[in-house]
């Protein structure tokens, strides 16, 4: 007789279930890069499509063949540099603002009023970062407050000083940031579905007709004693709306226009993609119109960037 196996309902790799507090994610650790380069950049998420492409996998099923795949198109409109964080085992130690801050900033923090400080003045430090915002009013998300983020920069010490001090109150485009590089990691924030039952929270099973009270429900709450409700017990409560992260999305391009990629009419609950933009294979967490973060590879894989060459594009 074979062994009886009872996986349990609902993984506790994510644990606790519970709801971010903010729509964009914040990062606690970023991959290591030798050269001075800004290693996140935020886009938003217009919508899916798919390609056909070439294979060109060398140990594929499918090397030489022509494929489809779907897609999912990240508008990325440019990030504007507005400080510099410097960090001390960890602990932030001081900031300094550029002298141009966007007007639209003033919708998502208050501007402090004495602003005016010298790189010089800071010196025992060990790490530096970009404060950088997001400019949704370039694209067509419906709202105009920006996104606030904190970016690691690759390199050394001198070298990060000496990019942020070069960056301070310009522009950063996405291929500043992902310049020869075959693939991403995906932090968002997933969709939220509201309060939910233990069937679609956690994946119970349906009990059967002739059970009592409820059909769509667990059979019990847990043993006699200890007299309390474990907290590994599935039960009913708000689903969705967690932080996640996908590791190893496949860019399949990064365009300049997104004329070649927008449907007639534009993308369903979205719009146009006017700006820059980048097309990744598969599905990205979170609904259309959301900000994503696309970072560095923490843990990269051997697939190249010419993998996949696209030949057509659903529009």
């Amino acid at each position: 007789m074979p062994k009886a196996r009872h996986p349990r309902r609902g993984s506790m790799q994510f644990w606790p279930r519970k709801r971010t507090r903010h729509s964009l994610v914040r990062v606690r650790s970023w991959a290591v890069e030798k050269t001075a380069k800004p290693l996140g950049f935020i886009g938003y998420k217009a919508g899916m499509t798919y390609v056909l492409a070439n294979d060109n996998r060398p140990k594929s099923t499918t090397k030489g063949d022509k494929i489809q795949l779907a897609s999912t198109i990240i508008e990325c409109p440019p990030m504007i540099v507005v400080g510099i964080s410097f960090y001390k085992f960890s602990k932030k130690l001081s900031s300094i603002l550029s002298q141009k801050l966007p007007k639209e900033l003033a919708k998502k923090i208050q501007f402090p009023k004495k602003t005016v400080k010298k790189f010089d003045d800071i010196t025992d430090y060990d790490d530096v970062r970009l404060l950088v915002v997001s400019q949704p009013k370039l694209a067509e998300t419906g709202s105009k407050k920006p996104k606030i983020l904190e970016i690691a920069i690759g390199g050394n010490k001198d070298d990060k000083i000496a990019y942020a001090k070069e960056i301070l109150g310009k522009e950063i485009a996405i291929s500043d940031v992902l310049e020869g590089v075959s693939a991403v990691d995906i932090r968002g924030v997933s969709k939220g579905k509201g309060f939910q039952g233990t069937v679609k929270r956690y994946g119970v099973p349906i009990r059967q007709h002739k059970s009592e009270k409820t059909k769509r429900g667990i059979g019990n709450l847990g043993a006699w004693t200890p007299k309390r409700v474990d907290y590994r017990v599935p039960q009913p409560g708000k689903m969705g709306y967690h932080q996640r992260t996908e590791y190893n999305k496949h860019i399949l391009k990064i365009g300049d226009k997104g004329e070649d990629v927008t449907p007639k009419g534009g993308f369903t609950k979205y719009g146009l993609v006017k700006n820059t933009y980048v097309m990744l294979k598969g599905s990205v967490i979170g609904p259309r119109n959301r900000a994503v973060l696309m970072s560095r590879t923490i843990r990269p894989t051997k697939t190249k960037l010419d993998a996949f060459d696209v030949t057509f594009i659903k529009t």
